[in-house]
């Protein structure tokens, strides 16, 4: 419920003398028997009025009239006392007088927050004095969340209360409900200076929470740099880790969340065991995930492998695999890095439809997908049959053998049109005996409408294509350049690469996604890391 407005036609009479400071209005109705029980809307008496308005005659009326519902433990539907709102407010002389009266300088409301607690936050030291002199315990938690008084104080950034209160004893290690301490706070939230008088104080700058996070960790993350050079200064521990089972370290936080200038102090501090270690994950999956590319750079300047372990917290083979999946601004990177390209990521290409990429790589004369990367351009490939147009001509023309794409599942569930094409890059009446016979199944059950040639025996033609480009092999085959300048006839080098057959099945020479190609092309030869 929401108790912060009051209205005053529910406040008794009494408690608008007490909030104006009437102090004649108030004798005459304490003398007339008006009630001092009487609570508005927000379950404020009349007492809670004059302690929040600071009218102390009032306030001295009230405690005179020595009723036990105008006492000063009265508490308000969110459970505070007189004192929490003086306390709150500052109202030093109304806090003496409740203290005096008797007031329980550690009462708690409804989220077991403590007056001392609501003065620290507003940093009102001569109310925090006085309730310590009248009892009011400094440490243990002063909040629903475990809070401290010196959690408080740090995060408020009130430094002179601060500095009391350590030098009063309390607790600098004082943890909440996640296990974060005063310390811990400050880096979290860039708090410089409150950071500064825990650690001259003796906070233990490599305290972690209950996930395992240390000040470091989170200043790293966060980006506050001062805060990161402070720590590193004071002897925190860059490679403490700071989960078990993820392990993570404040450099992979940095690099994560974009935070260039602190990943500049942790890499030359950080154990490269969390570059290519089994078990451990290195920054550059953490760059990559985040999308961070300047810190992607960073680490690859300075050695981080492009190509790392394999890291099943993200579920990835290599940060490359990361990037096709999911951050494709950081795969030019890593290509310019030397990232290793396996047939695993034409398969990604496919998954994720990246035509203009699986193209660039075919051009680069990275290695053709082969042995058990085929089975995922098989099920990505047919998933992307709609679009075949835009990838299989390339892979084919690049050298891939038909036939390894010939599975049971390409043959009986490819379209007639990604079928009929496949075939054309093979001796139709050659093939290896399950495919034809799963062929002649598939004309016998199905509404397959084959080319006429397929019934017939490869023209001499045709056999001595397949004979001079196997022969040329996939390095000589990966772009038109070679073959354009083999000492043949232009329309033999048009008959080479193919172009009746991609005119026949309506495949234009150049991919509608070669503008994207080129540049990425570009910014791989000549970006710098």
């Amino acid at each position: 419920m929401d108790f912060t407005e009051a209205y005053s036609d529910t406040c008794s009479a009494a408690g608008l003398a007490a909030r104006k400071g009437n102090v004649e209005l108030l004798k005459a109705l304490i003398k007339k028997g008006h009630s001092l029980d009487i609570a508005d809307n927000r379950g404020w008496y009349p007492i809670h009025e004059a302690a929040s308005h600071k009218t102390l005659k009032c306030l001295r009326l009230l405690l005179q009239a020595g009723s036990l519902t105008s006492g000063v433990e009265l508490k308000t539907f969110e459970g505070e006392t007189a004192l929490h709102l003086a306390a709150k407010h500052g109202h030093l002389k109304i806090v003496q007088i409740l203290l005096q009266a008797g007031a329980n300088p550690n009462a708690i409301t409804n989220e077991n927050v403590t007056p001392l607690f609501l003065a620290t936050e507003k940093g009102h030291i001569a109310v925090i004095r006085t309730l310590l002199k009248y009892g009011a315990r400094i440490n243990g938690s002063h909040s629903a969340c475990l809070w401290s008084v010196v959690h408080q104080a740090a995060y408020q950034g009130h430094l002179e209360v601060l500095k009391f209160l350590l030098e009063k004893g309390a607790d600098k290690e004082s943890m909440d409900d996640y296990g974060i301490t005063p310390l811990f706070l400050a880096a979290q939230y860039g708090k410089l200076e409150s950071l500064r008088i825990l650690v001259q104080h003796g906070g233990n700058v490599n305290c972690q929470t209950y996930d395992k996070a240390t000040p470091l960790f989170i200043a790293a993350q966060e980006g506050h740099v001062e805060c990161v050079e402070l720590l590193l200064s004071h002897g925190a521990d860059a490679n403490l880790y700071c989960n078990e089972d993820n392990w993570q370290l404040p450099i992979h936080a940095a690099a994560q969340m974009g935070k260039v200038n602190v990943l500049e102090f942790l890499i030359p501090i950080t154990d490269r065991i969390c570059d290519k270690g089994a078990s451990k994950v290195s920054p550059v999956y953490s760059a990559v995930y985040g999308g961070h590319q300047e810190c992607l750079k960073m680490l690859l300047q300075v050695g981080y492998s492009p190509d790392a372990q394999e890291c099943p917290l993200y579920d990835c083979l290599s940060p490359l695999c990361m990037a096709l999946s999911q951050r494709f601004s950081a795969i030019p990177i890593l290509l310019k890095a030397g990232a290793v390209v396996t047939g695993l990521h034409y398969s990604y290409c496919l998954q994720y439809q990246y035509f203009h990429l699986l193209q660039f790589l075919l051009e680069q004369g990275y290695s053709l997908p082969s042995g058990s990367h085929l089975a995922g351009i098989i099920k990505y490939g047919l998933l992307s049959e709609q679009q075949f147009k835009h990838w299989l001509p390339h892979l084919l023309l690049a050298g891939l053998n038909p036939v390894d794409l010939l599975s049971e599942a390409w043959l009986n569930t490819a379209g007639d049109s990604m079928l009929n094409f496949t075939l054309e890059f093979t001796n139709w009446k050659r093939l290896p005996l399950v495919v034809a016979q799963i062929l002649h199944c598939r004309i016998t059950t199905s509404s397959w409408v084959e080319q006429t040639q397929f019934d017939n025996i490869p023209p001499l033609t045709h056999l001595s294509r397949l004979k001079i480009r196997s022969t040329l092999k996939s390095e000589r085959l990966r772009s038109d350049k070679f073959i354009r300048q083999l000492p043949l006839p232009s329309c033999l080098h048009d008959f080479l690469l193919y172009k009746d057959v991609l005119k026949l099945y309506g495949i234009p020479e150049i991919s509608e996604n070669r503008e994207e190609m080129e540049a990425l092309k570009s910014y791989v030869e000549n970006s710098e890391n």
